[in-house]
């Protein structure tokens, strides 16, 4: 199946902090002079590059005063060690103290938790933090699709498609969305709707392999199988190596198309 994944845990790194700084008890934004900010964009960067390093950087500052950049940064660092849950609870903690403060960012640290309970594998959670995050900034397009992969991972493709639909108005030219929605229409049946979204999609990015991955798979389902191997092939092609291109492989592997 498509979908192969929620939006990229790179927007981890979307906090900023100046935001968080206005968010500490006590501090005023302008407390956090460049060389602070730039401590925190060295952590962070640390923490991505290196994550045992940045984590044990990011825990020396938190006993300095760090605050919630230098926990924003240590959760980074879990995240590139492999301990999401402890990351998602580190995330989701530091998204409720915010909540009153910073509803806006309290709403992207929610998604970031809910990256990581993903990641877990613990999409009960993750459906949480994502409801959590979505109350308070309910047009966060990214946080809609994030919320439409873990339905569609529990199977309710109905509740998926409704993110989808908001997600795609809010942000019409976003090609992943109108990939995202092809696979929810193909779950419930709806290959008219899946194919055109597809086909929209690659209007948009005509080197967007998972894309190219649904439109294949619709295809197949209508009996297309020359149109099948081709889009699987161009996948293949454009994305070697990703999910995208192992999955297109494994179902050009299974067709049998005569020449």
């Amino acid at each position: 199946m498509a979908m192969t994944g929620p939006v990229s845990l790179c927007r981890l790194l979307s906090l900023t902090v100046a935001a968080l700084a206005a968010a500490m008890p006590g501090a005023r934004a302008d407390q956090f002079d460049a060389e602070r900010e730039q401590k925190y964009q060295d952590c962070m960067a640390q923490a991505q590059r290196l994550p045992a390093d940045g984590y044990e950087t990011a825990l020396t500052w938190e006993g300095q005063g760090g605050g919630d950049p230098a926990h924003h940064c240590a959760a980074v660092a879990l995240i590139g060690l492999g301990k999401y849950q402890e990351a998602a609870a580190q995330l989701e903690s530091l998204a409720a103290g915010l909540a009153d403060k910073q509803p806006a960012l309290a709403a992207e640290a929610f998604g970031q938790a809910g990256q990581a309970w993903t990641s877990a594998n613990q999409l009960a959670k993750a459906l949480a933090v994502q409801d959590a995050g979505l109350k308070l900034a309910p047009e966060d397009v990214d946080l809609l699709v994030d919320r439409a992969f873990t339905q569609k991972s529990l199977n309710e493709f109905a509740k998926a498609l409704d993110d989808l639909n908001k997600a795609a108005t809010l942000d019409p030219n976003r090609s992943d969305i109108l990939t995202y929605r092809a696979s929810a229409y193909r779950f419930l049946n709806r290959l008219a709707d899946a194919r055109a979204d597809a086909d929209a999609a690659l209007v948009l990015d005509p080197k967007n392999a998972e894309a190219l991955l649904e439109r294949g798979i619709i295809r197949r389902l209508a009996d297309d199988a020359a149109g099948a191997r081709a889009d699987w092939m161009q996948a293949i092609e454009l994305a070697p190596g990703t999910p995208a291109g192992d999955l297109a492989k494994a179902n050009l592997e299974k067709l049998d198309v005569k020449p």
